[in-house]
């Protein structure tokens, strides 16, 4: 199913995210949700890394992209890593969006120990255009159940994002997610009723996610 045919849907993408939605038409995306790489060179205890982590060069175009493919008055959720707040501040402001709300994922485990137990994840309310207030508005602090990385390093649990889809969407709209590891945003999509396109970079978690969703993926050359 396709909303016309530049805009996929119900499809992993495996390429990189700024070439794949070049070719997306503007402003059709109802909602994104996205955990893009934190820009902190992550190794997890099992040496597994994240592309792109060790760079910043892509914030800006990735963001500009999603920008654009986004409908007026529609709504993105970006996690993001707390000590490159700035890189990322600076991309979503570059592209246009406008900061809106701040969510935070309440941990019962750390996931690291340095200075302090790093018990929550983050992420940013973002709004493109004249948005509407959601009917129901949900908590700005959510639970985080632990997924145990199984399927990614930076796995996130569908329990955690279906509230986010279920808030800022109708069913039917269509859900993105640039950098879709697993497909953890994509399954919660697909629990809840809503279409849904998936990109990633990395082969491998391109066909997890595929298997994952049970739907076929399209690849591309990443550029």
């Amino acid at each position: 199913m396709t909303d016309n045919a530049n805009t996929p849907r119900n499809l992993i993408i495996n390429a990189d995210c700024i070439d794949a939605m070049r070719s997306f038409d503007r402003g059709t995306v109802d909602f994104i949700l996205t955990d893009p790489p934190y820009v902190t060179r992550f190794r997890d205890r099992q040496g597994r890394t994240v592309a792109n982590d060790d760079n910043g060069r892509w914030l800006r175009p990735a963001f500009n992209q999603m920008h654009r493919v986004l409908k007026d008055g529609g709504f993105a959720v970006s996690f993001y890593g707390w000590n490159k707040v700035d890189l990322f501040m600076d991309a979503w402001k570059a592209a246009g969006f406008r900061v809106v709300g701040h969510l935070v994922f309440r941990k019962r485990y750390a996931s690291s120990s340095r200075f302090l137990r790093y018990e929550h994840e983050q992420a940013y309310l973002l709004a493109k255009g004249n948005v509407s207030l959601p009917d129901n508005p949900i908590p700005d602090v959510l639970d985080f159940p632990y997924t145990g990385n199984k399927l990614h390093p930076t796995q996130k649990p569908v329990e955690a994002l279906r509230p986010l889809i279920e808030a800022f969407t109708k069913p039917g709209e269509l859900v993105l997610d640039p950098f879709c590891g697993s497909g953890s945003t994509l399954a919660a999509a697909q629990q809840l009723g809503r279409d849904w396109t998936g990109i990633e970079l990395d082969g491998n978690h391109s066909r997890t996610a595929g298997k994952r969703l049970a739907f076929r993926q399209h690849s591309r050359a990443a550029a």
